[in-house]
């Protein structure tokens, strides 16, 4: 019986603690392509400029939006996009708060464009 509850707490601690998304436009070209599929994991530490982290489109539409840290201040977090010219990132939307940035890209783990 003890298995079985330590196999249910482990299962829900992995359903807790990663997500999944696709990518779906250019804007992280060229690190990521649309259709990209990437691990995200809960994130646990203080972020840092240059990670790469998923969050709730601020603007209301349904869907995560994949972007780099671009700074990190009291203020909140700037992200952008790697791709400048095709991204909408801060400097349309503004700072996000930290504690609006959920998840870190772990990895790439199928790909939809070039690697």
């Amino acid at each position: 019986m003890r298995a079985v509850w330590i196999g249910a707490l482990a299962g829900t601690l992995l359903v807790w603690a990663f997500e999944r998304a696709e990518v779906a436009g250019d804007s992280m070209a060229p690190t990521f392509h649309p259709g990209d599929r990437l691990l995200l994991v809960r994130r646990f530490r203080p972020l840092r400029p240059g990670d790469l982290v998923a969050f709730d489109d601020p603007r209301g539409n349904v869907g995560r939006i994949v972007k780099r840290v671009s700074s990190v201040t009291a203020a909140g977090v700037d992200v952008r996009g790697d791709n400048a010219g095709d991204s909408t990132d801060s400097r349309d939307f503004g700072r996000i708060p930290v504690r609006s940035i959920e998840y870190l890209v772990l990895r790439r783990y199928a790909g939809g464009g070039p690697s």
